[in-house]
């Protein structure tokens, strides 16, 4: 602090700033001005166009700046102003406009001490302006408080605030908080800056089914939305989305936590922080989640929800109780959870396609989410939704890039034998340690792709990996292989030999199997289980997912490592 007042021409007591205020006012005693042609003075200051956040271009507006703003900022009497000198020697001898412009392009968490300098510097750090950049470029923010109320919020909130009225006081009824006095400051000091570590992925601790929770800023609010796949076997329809809490600023000073789970509106909700990228919420209003109907009635609207069908339209008696299974256990934690943070894969040059997340089919288990990532030669999908037969954070695929398969033509891949003959023979030169060659190829462009130096080699310890084809090869899945979705790409660019992790009921002797990874495009990839003879689509998701870049590749490796640990 003493080091900032020494910068800035302010001494550290009371007594330094006083003598120096003195000094000032005699040094321009000479240049004070008429009263009345000081009220005449009006500068308007245009604020360049802040960088762009994380969701476009800030609009800052512009600030205008009277004579009384000019007197509040440079401590005048109300008599004068004092005249800015043409040589400052200090930061605080600097314009007020200036001074915005400065102090406007320091991260927001270095303000409040920036605050403490001086009086000066204090009161120009009340401008709209600067807080209306920080809460641009480091949430996204932009726009105005009043016109942002209508993001993040459903239609009927906005009636019920705005319109409709309840009978027995003939009030309206407050569901949404009274921005008319937020200001950006406000925003950013109480809310955004606070609960900034909530921001990004997280995977909620709900036993071996998991989930995907993805928290960001809409308008006014943070909103913590909870993303579930596309109803069975829709595999490549977009992800669905629903609300779990949000946060907000009520009266325009005091950020509420308020929970949306159930059927009844917003609801009293806290959140706390546990540890580092660790987070719990909780309702105190439970009863909001019950219904009229008791439990049946929020089964079947459980279920609708889930798979968007009833009871009766599911004829399968294990699909019955593996559906009757989920709800009684994800039903226990509707009023608390606890979320782990989860990061996106880091991309590199050599990846073979984008990594990210990905729908895939799982039989009677529906659709789950999975995140593909590369390791070397190594493509991996780890589960952030599972089942009790294969729970969240497993490595559900292991596919080795250095081992490619060549399909057989058209006719040669309908047969169930020759397909598990050709990666059955990787399978055993894996086994016993040897460096598995590539199968002969039955096709022209299979000819082709062998003839080329980077099918399969390996020289030394090191392995090249396969470059994908130039000409889409076709595809068709072998006869008596079971295909929840009908209808999957005809042609694919390229295959290789994989594991896919199998286990029994909560579980119990898992295993890796043998199968075949068929990429078909930058957006899809499936899976065949031999041991199953079962087949797997993913379809990629596309949702936009700000503040979930892994910062490193070290802390992305060490967050799987703990991914799988939560559920072994």
């Amino acid at each position: 602090m003493a080091a900032c007042a020494r910068l800035c021409g302010v001494g550290q007591s009371r007594r330094c700033r006083r003598r120096q205020r003195q000094s000032q006012q005699d040094k321009d005693s000479d240049s004070d001005m008429d009263e009345e042609e000081e009220e005449r003075i009006v500068g308007r200051v245009r604020i360049e166009a802040a960088p762009p956040g994380p969701t476009g271009p800030a609009d800052l507006g512009t600030v205008d700046i009277t004579a009384n703003d000019h007197r509040v900022w440079c401590g005048s009497t109300a008599t004068g102003s004092p005249e800015q000198p043409s040589n400052p020697q200090s930061l605080v001898e600097l314009p007020p406009e200036l001074l915005v412009e400065i102090f406007a392009l320091l991260p927001g968490a270095a303000l409040p001490n920036l605050a403490l300098v001086c009086k000066k510097f204090r009161q120009i750090l009340n401008t709209e302006t600067i807080w209306r950049r920080r809460c641009a470029e480091e949430f996204g923010m932009k726009g105005e408080p009043r016109k942002m109320e209508e993001v993040g919020v459903s239609s009927r909130e906005l009636y019920a605030k705005r319109v409709n009225l309840r009978m027995e006081s003939r009030r309206f009824i407050k569901v949404l908080p009274d921005n008319e006095r937020t200001d950006f400051r406000s925003l950013y000091t109480q809310m955004l800056h606070p609960y900034r570590h909530i921001l990004g992925l997280w995977q909620p601790d709900i036993g071996p089914y998991g989930g995907l929770l993805n928290v960001v800023v809409e308008g006014l609010f943070i909103i913590g939305w909870m993303y579930l796949p596309p109803h069975d076997p829709r595999v490549e329809d977009p992800m669905r989305r629903r609300p779990l809490f949000r946060i907000h600023l009520l009266d325009g000073s005091k950020a509420t936590v308020e929970c949306m789970y159930g059927h009844k509106g917003p609801h009293k909700g806290d959140i706390q922080t546990v540890k580092k990228d660790e987070f719990s919420t909780k309702c105190n209003q439970t009863d909001h989640h019950r219904m009229p109907g008791g439990r049946q009635e929020e089964f079947r609207t459980w279920l609708e929800e889930e798979w968007g069908r009833t009871l009766e339209d599911i004829f399968h008696e294990h699909m019955q109780e593996l559906i009757l299974m989920k709800f009684i256990y994800t039903s226990q934690y509707d009023n608390c959870l606890t979320y782990r943070r989860i990061y996106l894969p880091p991309r590199l040059p050599s990846d073979l396609l984008e990594p990210g997340l990905f729908k895939g089919t799982y039989g009677s288990h529906g659709l789950e989410i999975v995140m593909l990532s590369f390791h070397g030669t190594r493509a991996r999908g780890t589960k952030l939704t599972g089942d009790p037969n294969v729970p969240a954070g497993q490595l559900t695929l292991d596919v080795d890039l250095s081992c490619p398969v060549c399909l057989p033509d058209l006719d040669s891949q309908k047969s169930m034998d020759v397909l598990s003959r050709l990666v059955q023979e990787v399978h055993e030169q894996v086994q016993r340690g040897c460096t598995p060659r590539s199968p002969t190829c039955h096709t022209e462009a299979g000819a082709e792709q062998n003839e080329r130096p980077g099918a399969a080699s390996a020289s030394g310890s090191g392995v090249t990996t396969a470059d994908p084809p130039s000409e889409l090869q076709p595809f068709v899945l072998p006869l008596g292989v079971m295909a929840r979705n009908e209808v999957y790409p005809r042609t694919c660019k390229m295959c290789f030999y994989g594991t896919g992790l199998i286990a029994g009921h909560g579980f119990t002797s898992p295993e890796r199997t043998p199968g075949l990874f068929v990429l078909f495009d930058d957006d899809r990839f499936g899976f065949i289980w031999l041991e199953l003879k079962s087949f797997s689509l993913y379809s990629r998701l596309t949702d936009n997912l700000p503040y979930a870049q892994a910062p490193s590749v070290e802390r992305f490796e060490e967050m799987l490592r703990s991914m799988q640990s939560w559920t072994s």
